[in-house]
C-alpha cells in the first residue's frame, strides 16, 4: 500500500498511535476520559432534528441531492454571513455546501493544486491544511501559526524564496489548535498582501461561534475586496453540535468556488437532502441554542483551567474554540508530545492530542478538548495530580527517548 503516490507523500497518522493506546486501555477495563478528539459531546438543537425527522422519507427526499447544495441551505448561509458579519453573498455563485469543512478543503486542493505548486501553510496547524495539498501533489512551505507582525516577515520571505511562487496561504482562526483569534486589522493587512502578490487566501473559520469573551471573530470577508482573492470554510459540527452530519461550507471568491463546484460534480451528489434541510432550520432558526453552547463549553474551559493549575498544571485559558493548546510541562518535554500523551494515557488514564500531531512546531505541545462534562474534567485532574505525583519514579522507569534533534 505505501508504494501509492498519495499515500507515500502522507506522513504517519501520530493520532493513530494514541488512539490506539486508548482503545487497548478501555479494553483492558480502565475508565479512559478523552480529551483527544475535538469531537462535540454535545446534542444537535431539537428543532433541528425534528425537521430532519419530518423531512425524512418524504417523496423525492431519497433521492440524489445537489453537489452543491439545495438553494435552501445555500440562502441560508448567505442569509448567516449578512446578518453575523454584514457580508453580503450570493447564494448562487458565491456558496458551495460541502461534506464538512474538512471535505471543502481537501476538495479545493484537488482544484487549484498543480503538482509542485508552493502552498503556505500555518505551522502548528489542522492536519487538512497541509495534507489536502499534499495529496494534491503541492508542496508545503510552512509560516507561523500567530496573527502577528512576524507572520507577514514570513510570507514576504516565503513569496520572495519560493520557486514557483505561492498560489495559496492558508489561515485557521480561531485556531485549531492553538486557540488563537485573528484581529480585522490582520485580516485586513493579509488581503492587502494577497491581492499584491497576487495569491489566494483560504480561511478556515469553522470556530466562529465557540467564542466566551463577548468579542466575536471576524471573518475575512468583512475585509473590502476581499471576495476578490478569498474563500472561506465554515462548518455546522461546531456551532450546532452537527459533527456527524457532515454539512459546511465554501464562500467567497467565484472562480475558485467555481473550481470546487466542477471537481464535486465528479466526487459527490451532496449530503443527504433531509440533512440539509434541517441545516437550513438550524441557520435560520433561533440563537438560543448557540448561546446554550458557548455558556457550556465557557464553564468547562473555566473548570480544566482551575482544576488542572490545582493538579500542578497550568493551562492557558483559550479565548475561543473547545481546545486547549497547553505545554508539555517542563520535566516531561524532552520526551515530546507523543511519548508524553503515551503517558497521559497509561498513568493518568487521560487522553490528549500530541501537538506533533499538528507540524513539528507542536511538539512542545498537547491540545486539550473540552467534550467532557465538568465532573469528568475534575476526574481527569485527579489523573493528572496522580501522574505528576509518580513522576520521578516513572521517569526513572521509562526508557528515556528524545525526540529527533
Amino acid at each position: 500500500m505505501t508504494d501509492f503516490y498519495r499515500v507515500k507523500r502522507l506522513p504517519p497518522y501520530v493520532f493513530e498511535q494514541v488512539n490506539r493506546l486508548k482503545a487497548k486501555a478501555r479494553a483492558a477495563g480502565a475508565d479512559i476520559i478523552d480529551l483527544g478528539m475535538g469531537n462535540p459531546d454535545l446534542p444537535a438543537p431539537k428543532h433541528v432534528v425534528e425537521k430532519l425527522i419530518e423531512t425524512a422519507g418524504k417523496p423525492r427526499t431519497d433521492r440524489y441531492s445537489a453537489s452543491k447544495g439545495i438553494p435552501g441551505l445555500r440562502r441560508a448561509q448567505a442569509s448567516y454571513y449578512e446578518r453575523r458579519f454584514g457580508v453580503k453573498l450570493n447564494p448562487d455563485t458565491q456558496v458551495i455546501t460541502t461534506l464538512g469543512s474538512k471535505e471543502g478543503f481537501a476538495n479545493m486542493a484537488q482544484a487549484i493544486t498543480a503538482p509542485g505548486d508552493v502552498v503556505l501553510v500555518p505551522n502548528p496547524s489542522y492536519p487538512i491544511h497541509a495534507f489536502g495539498f499534499l495529496m494534491a501533489g503541492g508542496v508545503i512551505r510552512s509560516v507561523p501559526a500567530e496573527p502577528t507582525p512576524d507572520f507577514f516577515v514570513a510570507l514576504e520571505k516565503a513569496v520572495l524564496h519560493s520557486i514557483p511562487k505561492p498560489i495559496a496561504v492558508v489561515v485557521c482562526y480561531p485556531s485549531n489548535p492553538t486557540a488563537m483569534v485573528a484581529s480585522l486589522d490582520f485580516y485586513k493587512d493579509l488581503v492587502a498582501f494577497a491581492k499584491k502578490h497576487e495569491i489566494f487566501v483560504l480561511s478556515d473559520l469553522a470556530y466562529a461561534e465557540v467564542y466566551f469573551d463577548d468579542n466575536p471573530p471576524p471573518s475575512v470577508l468583512q475585509v473590502p475586496g476581499a471576495n476578490d482573492v478569498c474563500v472561506e470554510f465554515t462548518s455546522m459540527s461546531k456551532t450546532y453540535s452537527m459533527a456527524g452530519w457532515r454539512i459546511g461550507f465554501a464562500v467567497g471568491n467565484e472562480r475558485l468556488l467555481a473550481a470546487l463546484a466542477r471537481v464535486k460534480s465528479y466526487l459527490d451528489y451532496g449530503a443527504y437532502t433531509p440533512v440539509q434541510v434541517a441545516a437550513a432550520a438550524a441557520l435560520n432558526g433561533p440563537d438560543d441554542c448557540i448561546a446554550e453552547m458557548r455558556s457550556i463549553y465557557k464553564k468547562r474551559r473555566d473548570v480544566l483551567v482551575e482544576s488542572f493549575a490545582a493538579a500542578g498544571w497550568d493551562i492557558p485559558a483559550p479565548e475561543a474554540t473547545m481546545f486547549a493548546w497547553v505545554p508539555v510541562p517542563e520535566k516531561f518535554r524532552h520526551l515530546g508530545s507523543l511519548e508524553f500523551s503515551k503517558l497521559m494515557i497509561e498513568k493518568a488514564d487521560v487522553a490528549v492530542a500530541p501537538g506533533i500531531g499538528f507540524g513539528e512546531f507542536g511538539d512542545d505541545y498537547v491540545r486539550l478538548a473540552i467534550v467532557e462534562n465538568e465532573q469528568r474534567i475534575r476526574q481527569a485532574a485527579r489523573g493528572v495530580r496522580r501522574f505528576f505525583d509518580q513522576a520521578d519514579q516513572i521517569l526513572h522507569n521509562v526508557v528515556q527517548i528524545k525526540r529527533p534533534a
